[in-house]
Formats: structure tokens, C-alpha cells, sequence
């Protein structure tokens, strides 16, 4: 059977099985807690348990809500656990979303970025928030060692978190939780090889100490070196992450702070097509050239408390910041349909200074027979950023992408913006917001009504590459409402509907296009608005749990029209979503689900693309995770997982299409004691048929380049506990 028929006929299978949830309700037992401390309602601090199968969590932190359970949520999400992330052996929030059928990886324009396609709409990797903060997490990658939780949320979310301040978030958002000591002390040594002799050491410990064990710890450190599954491509990896915090009644505490140091050698560039896209080269090759890298350091932070000031009143403050540096060599090539490729030498450095608070109070009354739920915050982001380019001859240089050719290096000095050894500040942002809501309370809890509203205030400022002078400013605001409604007519089901805002920051008009004069060269757009409609239905059986999703957003665009550049397009897209996750059986663990995604363009200039698909939408998505405990072999655990994207267009007129591909992984696991130590091996296989094919198109707006999928890569590691 098909991709799209098995995903097709499971989720018809899920439907049919309504009329019996309950019963199934009664015969599933409740999952045993797997966390240690007491999780209150609302807080900003700790982090619900997980659920059954220690997969995904019962869970989120919801913005200024704080910590909710999945059922009381009007909103659709999905918070992946530090089990799933060590047990798949995951390196990067990437290779988590892997399991998440509404989400896809690829890279951002011209980096090697990681980028998330959410609901047919790109997050960039700095535009998720840890702990609750933007723009405290690293930019380009953020290492699988520093995180408790990886929590998805779907959908436009600027009401709960305001505006991410890269621009993007419009299909959904993330929400990366910082690890925590569990009540037992932790030693956890695990050492690893990966793909073509790439190396992993890791130490991951853990204490609390106090009189009541209030006061926690949690140090991570990890170490990859080595070249990876992709031929010449080597990657250096250092990452320290060290947790703090005190649970208490009353007061609770946290503060996390992260160091982390990634250089990739050789690594493998994106590729435009230069009409039909070439048939993709086999995968472990690397048509990059030896003398490309990229290197990033990080040093970042985040401190957070909250405070009970009485029965019914929180209150809450959380500080962070970062500092880092970037230096890339790159030559990103452009591949004619028969492979040949050109490119020249790009380089650059950035350098990051971030500082982001979020301020709040929360009040919980009565009146009458009906509960408010009363939230007011205030946060801001301010950024500093020093960036400076080099580029060499535009006239470039040949390879071919089955039969790469290194050329020495060409000098960058044809183009060149600013000091690559001291650059200057070239941009300054401030992102600030105050907001208030009410989630009220009707009928002991089983309908909760939430309204609310974020006024956004976005403040950029330009300076020159070359002398650091004030170039140009942009100061806007806007207010984004969100309504929401849950209605939970029994103890295992959950129907909810919301209408939530997106916010972007307004684009600046043009000089000149299509070499015609624009008349409002220089005006900065007011903020950009996507609006998002969503219902939905969840339910949680105690050991079995799902949700189904309706949603449709729109995005408005810019483009010159009779010679003004204004907001006159858009772009709407509209789907299913089903997912599924849970331990139903004793030792049989399930995660997955399917995407369907119609996206058009609307109101396009002189309508000429009017009904195309957007570049890089996949109409189908389905990921299916099964884990099995082997019954005659205490210890042993086999899994696998099919990962399907649809089509996607690889052009604006929708004439160049990438082809759907699936991939099949798989993996095993043995945990057993050696003289009184816990010890867990595993292996795991990506990729397991080896299959060569592009994964991605795009994931910039109106960018087009490909990403070449990873080979079959074999992965190992011994783990053990003392």
C-alpha cells in the first residue's frame, strides 16, 4: 500500500474507532508518574510529566499561561521527552522534530541553519524560545544535550509568546525546556560512534541536596569529532549545559546556562536549480569544497522564578541573555539539470548580543459558579548585531554534482561589506509586548472560554557595513486578540476551537522594481499580520491519546502594484492534521500521524499566480513511530519509523515539481545490569534502504534551493549508570 493510502486508511481507522474510546478508556490503566516533583497548574517553572511511553509529555508550557495539561489546552502541540531524544540518539532539536508528522526539517537561505517547516510555513531555529525566552538559544543548531523537552505548538501563537523576532512563527512555534534533576542522584556516562568514524563522549549528572532535597543540579557535557556519513564532511562539537533550580510550595526557581562551540568542515552546501532540478547524486556524496566551514560559538543563559504571594496570586520574572559569534566560508551552488554547478566564494561573520526579560502576574477568583483564570505580562527582546561580508568573483567558478571538482580558493575581495575581522553593529532591534487575558471557567471545569490580547510594539534600526553610521529605522505596533474555547464533554475527550494572530515585522518598499521607480521607495510596511482559524477534537484514554485538527492560516504579501509596494497578496493554506502517541499496550509504544495541506496563493500581482501552491508546501506528510519491548528478552527493544513528504513545488508557477520520497529508519536497544551497573546499548539505522533524494525545497520565502537527504548512517552508543 501507498504512503498516502496507509495514512489515509489509519486515520479513517482512528475515526471509526470513536464510538468505542470509551470503552477502551476503561480497560487502559493510567500511567504511573514518571516525574518526581509536584507540577502546579500555571507554573512557569516546572514541566508536567510525561505520558504514557515516556515519548511525548501529558503537557506544555504555554506561553503566559504557563505549565497545562494537553486536555485543558485550546491549542494544538506536541512536547517531545529527553527519553525519546537519548533512546533515538538524537544530536539536534532537528532529528527530534523528525517524529512529528505536522513539522519538516530543512536548512535556512545560504547557512546551514537548521529551519522548521510548520503547517507549510518556515521557523527558523532562533525564532524558538527556551524556557519561555526568544532569542536566548543559539541560531544555526541547538544540541540534543541541553534539553529536558522539546514542545511544538501549531499554529499562530504572538498572542501566547508575542512576536518572534526573526520573522517568522506563523505556522507554529517551539518551546525548549532545560533538563532538571529528578529526585534520584544521576551519573551517566555514554560514549558513541556515528556514521563514516565520528566520535561521541557525554556525561550527564544530576543531584539534589537540601534539607528537603528543594535544591537541584544538572550538568551535561558532550563531545562529537570526526567525519560523518557524508564524505569529507567532519564536524567538531562541544557543548556544556549546567541547571540549577529550587522547588518549593510557594517559591520555585531555575536557571540554566549553555556553552556551546560547532565547526563543520567541508560541510555540504544547499543547491539551486537552474530550471528542472537534476536527479540527485548519490547521498553520502559531498560537492562541497574543502575549504568551506562554518563555526559558531554560543554563550547563553536564562534564569526564571516565580513566586506565590498567596492562595489564589503568582506571580513571575525570567531574565536571559546571549553572546555569539559566526564565521562561515561557503559557496553554495547553482546546478544546471544535468548536474553541472557554479559558484563563488561568500564569506561572513556575525556577531550576537541578546538580552530578553518576561515579567507576570496571575490571579485565580471566583465569581458566582464561575473561575477566572486572570494573566497579565510584559516581555522584551533587544538585540545587537555586528555582521560583515566578503564575496569573490560573481562570475564564479564549474564543478559537477556527480563528479565534484576542488578548486583552490578564490579571493574574496570583489564585493565586501565591512571588517570580517571587526565588524561593525549593523542592526539593532527592539521587540516589546504587554499582555492580558482571562480563561474563564464554566460548568466544574468542562467548558473553559479564553480571551485575550498582546499589544506588539517592533522597533529595527540599520547602520552602515562600512562606516557604522545610522542607515535607516522602522518603529511599528500592532495588537494581536485571541479567542479560544475547550469543551471537554467527558473525562478522556477534549474539543476545542481558537482564532489566534500571527505577527511579523512590516517589509521595507523597494528603490526600484522590475527596473520601474517605486513611489513609496523607503516605507516601512506596518507589521504583518497571519491569521489563523482552528477546531479540533483530543482525547486521552490514560495509556492512548491523539488529537484531529482543522486549521486554516492566512498570510498576507508585498509586492509593487501600480508602482506603490504594498500588502496585496497572500497566502492561505488550510489542512488535516491527525496525530497519535502512547504505550496502548504493555511494551508496544506508538508516535505518529499525517499532514494534509491545500496552500494557494491569492491576490498575486496582475493575478498571474493566483491558485499556485506555494514553493516547498508538501500537500501529504506522514510519520509512523512503533517501539516494541521483545517479551522473551528482558531488556531488548526493537523500533522502527517511516518518515513521507508529498510533492512540492520547486517553482512559482508551479511547472517544477520535487518528487515525494520516503524514508524508513530503524533501531534497537538492550538495557541490562553489569555487576549491579545499568548499562543500555543501542544502535540505530537512518536512512535503512539508503536512499538518494532531495528532502527539502526552499524554507526561505520565495527561495527554491535543494537539500540532499542523508545516507544510510549507522549509529552506536553504550550508556551506563553509577
Amino acid at each position: 500500500m501507498s504512503p498516502r493510502g496507509l495514512a489515509l486508511l489509519s486515520s479513517v481507522a482512528l475515526i471509526a474507532l470513536a464510538p468505542a474510546l470509551p470503552a477502551l478508556a476503561q480497560q487502559a490503566d493510567p500511567q504511573e508518574t514518571r516525574v518526581d516533583d509536584i507540577v502546579v497548574t500555571g507554573s512557569q517553572v516546572t514541566v508536567p510529566p510525561a505520558y504514557a511511553g515516556g515519548q511525548v509529555a501529558t503537557g506544555a508550557r504555554v506561553g503566559l499561561f504557563g505549565a497545562m495539561d494537553q486536555m485543558d489546552t485550546p491549542f494544538a502541540f506536541t512536547a517531545f521527552t529527553e527519553e525519546l531524544a537519548r533512546n533515538q540518539q538524537a544530536r539536534s532539536v532537528g532529528d527530534v522534530l523528525q517524529n512529528d508528522p505536522v513539522v519538516r526539517v530543512s536548512k535556512g537561505f545560504g547557512n546551514f541553519q537548521e529551519l522548521y517547516v510548520i503547517r507549510g510555513f518556515p521557523v527558523y531555529s532562533d525564532d524558538m524560545t527556551y524556557n519561555g525566552l526568544y532569542g536566548v538559544l543559539p541560531r544555526q543548531f541547538v544540541a540534543a544535550e541541553f534539553l529536558e523537552r522539546v514542545e511544538v505548538f501549531r499554529g499562530a501563537t504572538a498572542f501566547l509568546n508575542g512576536a518572534a523576532p526573526g520573522g517568522s512563527g506563523v505556522g507554529g512555534a517551539f518551546n525548549l525546556m532545560p533538563k532538571r534533576a529528578g529526585s534520584a542522584p544521576l551519573t551517566r556516562l555514554t560514549a558513541g560512534l556515528e556514521g563514516g568514524g565520528e566520535s561521541y563522549l557525554a556525561a550527564d549528572v544530576a543531584r539534589r541536596f537540601g534539607l528537603n532535597n528543594e535544591y537541584g543540579l544538572r550538568l551535561n557535557l558532550a563531545r562529537r569529532d570526526g567525519e560523518s556519513s557524508v564524505e569529507g564532511k567532519e564536524r567538531e562539537l562541544s557543548v556544556i549545559g549546567l541547571g540549577l533550580d529550587r522547588r518549593g510550595d510557594r517559591a520555585r526557581f531555575s536557571a540554566d546556562f549553555g556553552w556551546q562551540d560547532h565547526r563543520i568542515d567541508a560541510p555540504r552546501p544547499t543547491v539551486t536549480p537552474a530550471g528542472a532540478i537534476p536527479a540527485p547524486p548519490a547521498a553520502d556524496s559531498n560537492f562541497a569544497q574543502p575549504w568551506t566551514y562554518t563555526d559558531e560559538r554560543q554563550l547563553f543563559g536564562v534564569a526564571r522564578g516565580e513566586f506565590d504571594l498567596s492562595d489564589t496570586v503568582s506571580a513571575w520574572a525570567a531574565f536571559g541573555g546571549r553572546q555569539g559569534k559566526e564565521q562561515n566560508v561557503l559557496a553554495n551552488p547553482t546546478a544546471q539539470p544535468d548536474g553541472t554547478l557554479s559558484a563563488y566564494r561568500f564569506d561572513n561573520v556575525r556577531e550576537d548580543q541578546i538580552i530578553s526579560g518576561d515579567i507576570g502576574v496571575r490571579a485565580d477568583l471566583t465569581t458566582g459558579s464561575v473561575d477566572h483564570r486572570l494573566v497579565a505580562s510584559a516581555s522584551t527582546v533587544r538585540s545587537r548585531s555586528g555582521n560583515a561580508y566578503a564575496f569573490s568573483n560573481f562570475a564564479g567558478f564549474a564543478s559537477d554534482l556527480y563528479a565534484p571538482v576542488d578548486v583552490a580558493p578564490p579571493t574574496p575581495d570583489f564585493f565586501v561589506g565591512g571588517s570580517l575581522s571587526d565588524p561593525n553593529v549593523t542592526e539593532r532591534v527592539e521587540n516589546s509586548s504587554i499582555a492580558v487575558a482571562d480563561m474563564v471557567s464554566f460548568l466544574d471545569g468542562r467548558l473553559l472560554a479564553t480571551v485575550g490580547v498582546r499589544y506588539q510594539s517592533i522597533e529595527t534600526r540599520t547602520y552602515d557595513y562600512n562606516t557604522g553610521a545610522f542607515a535607516s529605522g522602522y518603529e511599528g505596533d500592532a495588537t494581536t486578540p485571541a479567542f479560544a474555547l475547550v469543551y471537554k464533554p467527558t473525562e478522556w475527550a477534549s474539543l476545542y476551537a481558537n482564532y489566534a494572530e500571527a505577527l511579523i515585522p512590516g517589509q521595507t518598499a523597494p528603490a526600484v522594481s522590475g527596473g520601474v521607480p517605486v513611489t513609496n521607495a523607503g516605507e516601512v510596511l506596518s507589521p504583518f499580520r497571519g491569521e489563523q482559524a482552528e477546531v479540533g477534537f483530543k482525547y486521552d484514554l490514560g495509556r492512548f491519546g491523539g488529537s484531529v485538527s482543522l486549521f486554516s492560516i492566512t498570510l498576507p504579501s508585498a509586492f509593487v502594484e501600480d508602482g506603490v509596494f504594498a500588502a496585496n497578496g497572500e497566502q492561505r493554506n488550510q489542512g488535516l492534521e491527525v496525530t497519535w502517541f502512547g504505550e496502548p499496550r504493555d511494551g508496544l509504544r506508538i508516535l505518529g500521524g499525517w499532514t494534509f495541506i491545500d496552500a494557494e496563493l491569492t491576490r498575486t500581482a496582475g493575478g498571474t499566480l493566483d491558485g499556485k501552491a506555494p514553493i516547498g508546501v508538501p500537500e501529504l506528510q506522514f510519520n509512523a513511530n512503533v517501539e516494541w519491548d521483545v517479551p522473551s528478552v528482558s531488556g531488548l527493544t526493537v523500533e522502527g519509523r517511516v518518515v513521507h513528504t508529498g510533492e512540492q513545488s520547486a517553482n512559482a508557477t508551479n511547472t517544477v515539481d520535487l518528487e515525494s520520497w520516503t524514508r524508513l529508519d530503524a533501531g534497537v536497544r538492550y538495557g541490562f545490569e553489569l555487576q549491579g551497573r545499568p548499562l543500555n546499548l543501542r544502535a540505530r539505522v537512518e536512512n535503512l534502504t539508503d536512499e538518494d533524494h532531495w528532502v527539502a525545497v526552499g524554507g526561505f520565502p520565495g527561495a527554491n534551493y535543494l537539500t540532499l537527504g542523508a545516507p544510510r548512517t549507522l549509529t552506536f552508543s553504550i550508556s551506563a549508570d553509577f
